[in-house]
């Protein structure tokens, strides 16, 4: 399995670009995954449904299965948040995971940034961003440049990029 990241600041356009890539990628004949990471706190699951009902009971996993999909939920409580490797463990084997956040950890990744944002650029800080997504040429020196909409580029700099993981 090979992973790549997409990294950027919030509203830079990384989950856009993400459901883009995801097509182009499969129509290439590559498997896909992703993995995401939540700034904050998020619940898929929903008060007055059995699920809910189960973890507020203090289950450690709830899996809820149907024919169309399945979900597992795990309670941390009070360990500590899982690492990117612990959650990368996780997932049945496919051609690639895209890593989207996890922006201070170290894995190969893709830096998606835009202007309008106000944000200042990652690459210089970090030596694992091998290309950059942006609506602006990054100021030099960058790694390899693409516009943000040139979704076969990036396609192929993700490929480039990946690395095999365990």
């Amino acid at each position: 399995m090979r992973i790549i990241g997409l990294a950027g600041w919030s509203g830079a356009g990384k989950t856009t670009l993400l459901t883009k890539l995801i097509p182009e990628l499969r129509r290439r004949g590559h498997s896909v995954s992703t993995l995401k990471h939540a700034h904050h706190a998020f619940d898929v699951d929903k008060p007055g449904k059995d699920s809910w009902e189960h973890r507020q009971a203090g289950a450690a996993q709830v899996l809820v299965a149907s024919a169309r999909r399945w979900a597992l939920m795990t309670e941390l409580r009070d360990a500590p948040e899982p690492g990117l490797n612990e959650l990368l463990a996780q997932f049945t084997r496919v051609d690639l995971v895209i890593i989207e956040g996890f922006k201070r950890e170290a894995h190969p990744k893709i830096e998606v940034h835009r202007t309008a944002n106000g944000k200042p650029w990652l690459h210089p800080e970090d030596a694992l961003i091998g290309a950059v997504a942006s609506d602006v040429a990054p100021p030099s020196p960058a790694p390899a440049w693409l516009a943000l909409d040139d979704i076969p580029g990036i396609a192929d700099a993700a490929l480039r990029l990946a690395v095999d993981w365990a």
